[in-house]
């Protein structure tokens, strides 16, 4: 089966970009099930359950996310009844919402986990106990199992992907917008990506308007960022899994411009 992982969605350029190119995408590689990060779909920051509904409508399965899952204060509700939007599995006991959840494709079960790193990041707990558990308990269901690693730090994100080869189909890194270029399959079967890019104004400093971001850095001032208006990038990856392993066979990048 294939899955088509959707980088970070931005603001209302990505959700348009994802509505232009989504259907093409899916029916010229076969695709069969499709996750997106969505922490940033709302206005550049966060999601709302009007936004959430948009992008399932699209033909997206699961929303993962990551530490602006909460910018939204009236997506709280949303997301402790919704358990298609993931929020990160490792934030400490009693946080609502879902850190995985397990869908039917029509071929086969589906399992989404969804995972912060600490790197730069805000304290969590340890993802790699945190996910050893829940892995395990994954696989009672099915062996397909598709992480989204929201992290800053690339050794973080390559740690965790070697501590999961074997374990799971495979791990895509998000969180910093920029598409990497280390797609490959280790050595136990797992699919790998430091970071699948950003779906978004092309025309930024990942997704905010640049003349901002340039600001910041030279005066060091708190400001409002603004997601940036114009074309849009669609990125991401195509994962190929066996059905009865689990197992990857090829990762291949994605990344189209839309108008």
């Amino acid at each position: 089966m294939k899955v088509l992982f959707i980088g970070d969605i931005v603001g209302r350029a990505g959700r348009v970009a994802v509505k232009a190119l989504l259907c093409s995408l899916s029916e010229r590689h076969k695709i069969d099930f499709v996750i997106a990060n969505g922490e940033n779909a709302a206005g550049g920051f966060g999601i709302t359950e009007s936004v959430g509904s948009e992008l399932f409508g699209l033909g997206i399965h699961v929303i993962t996310s990551g530490n602006h899952i909460w910018d939204k204060k009236e997506a709280l509700h949303y997301i402790a009844k919704e358990n298609r939007v993931l929020r990160p599995l490792n934030y400490p006991p009693g946080i609502p919402g879902y850190g995985s959840v397990v869908l039917n494709s029509g071929k086969a079960k589906v399992a989404v986990m969804n995972v912060s790193g600490r790197v730069f990041m805000s304290n969590m707990d340890c993802p790699f106990r945190t996910s050893e558990e829940e892995i395990k308990r994954l696989r009672e269901m099915t062996n397909i199992i598709i992480v989204d690693f929201h992290a800053e730090a690339t050794s973080e994100k390559m740690a965790y992907g070697y501590f999961a080869d074997g374990k799971v189909s495979a791990v895509i890194g998000t969180h910093t917008h920029v598409q990497t270029a280390d797609e490959k399959i280790l050595p136990n079967g797992t699919a790998y990506i430091t970071d699948a890019g950003m779906t978004g104004p092309s025309d930024s400093i990942i997704g905010v308007e640049k003349e901002q971001v340039i600001e910041r850095f030279l005066f060091q001032m708190p400001m409002r960022f603004e997601v940036a208006k114009g074309p849009a990038i669609f990125s991401g990856v195509i994962v190929e899994i066996d059905e009865g392993t689990g197992r990857a066979s090829a990762i291949q990048r994605v990344q189209m411009t839309h108008p």
